[in-house]
Parts: structure tokens; sequence; C-alpha cells
């Protein structure tokens, strides 16, 4: 079961580390992305930052913002701006099942992961409130407690 979960990790080409610090992750949703160009190429090589990236709706449309898509080397004129808003490829009963959770107070989407699946990039969407500073501290307890936890069975 180990390696299944492994192997659909391979298909990860940018995870947002922060974001499970920052954020408790409410709900996820898979999302198309729309791109120009050279952009899929650098994907394709790991060129790709969601370190502040977050996504928000506008007239029924879901736009991804200030995700970092590093230039293509070899993509001369046809290369994009970088920080440039892309669009989220959504079903217009998903984009409204997110503006009726998005309303509520300090929920936000948040990227968490690009992948491709079937030769199409995804990125995997958080619905995502935001933790306070005392809970990161919790956060990080637990997770050094259980660390240490499994250290002590180890040995």
């Amino acid at each position: 079961m180990m390696a299944k979960h492994k192997q659909k990790d391979q298909n990860v080409l940018a995870r947002n580390r922060k974001a499970n610090h920052d954020y408790t992750i409410l709900d996820t949703i898979e999302c198309g992305l729309v791109l120009k160009g050279t952009e899929i190429k650098s994907i394709r090589a790991g060129r790709m930052n969601l370190k502040d990236g977050f996504a928000r709706i506008e007239k029924g449309e879901v736009w991804l913002y200030n995700v970092h898509i590093s230039p293509f080397k070899e993509g001369n004129i046809f290369n994009h701006d970088p920080l440039r808003q892309r669009k989220l490829l959504l079903k217009q009963r998903e984009i409204n099942k997110l503006t009726k959770q998005v309303t509520q107070d300090g929920v936000t989407l948040v990227p968490l992961k690009v992948y491709i699946k079937r030769g199409v990039a995804k990125v995997l969407i958080g619905i995502a409130k935001g933790k306070k500073q005392h809970d990161k501290r919790q956060a990080l307890k637990e997770k050094t407690m259980k660390r240490e936890a499994q250290r002590a069975m180890h040995y």
C-alpha cells in the first residue's frame, strides 16, 4: 500500500508546504489550469513555486494569483510573464459550491500541489481557514511528539 502512494506522488511537480502550516485545510478540489505557450514545459521541468499563491473567484470564474512559473530557457520571445494570473477550469456547479464556502469568514482558496494527470496539468486547490499563531505552535508540538513516539517505537 505504501508503494502505491509513492507511485501516485511521482507526478507531483510542485507542492505548497507552507499551506499546511499556515492553514487548516477543510476540503480539496481538483482543477484544470489554463496555460500559455512554454509554461507547460517549465512546469514539467519543476520550475514552479506555489508558496505565495492563492485563488479568487471573480465574475463566476476562478483565477490563480501569485504562482511563479519560471520562463522556459529555450523559450526566447515566446516566454510569458512568470507571475501572471491564470484561469482555473471548473464546472459551474463546483464554482457555485466554492463561492458559498469562501463567503464564510476567514476561508480562502490555496493551491496545494500541481501534478500531471493523463498528460494534463492539474492543480489541487484547498479550501482553507487560516490558523492563529497558537494553533501553529500546537500543531508543531503534536508533530514533534509523534516523531519522538515513532523513534521510541523504532528502537
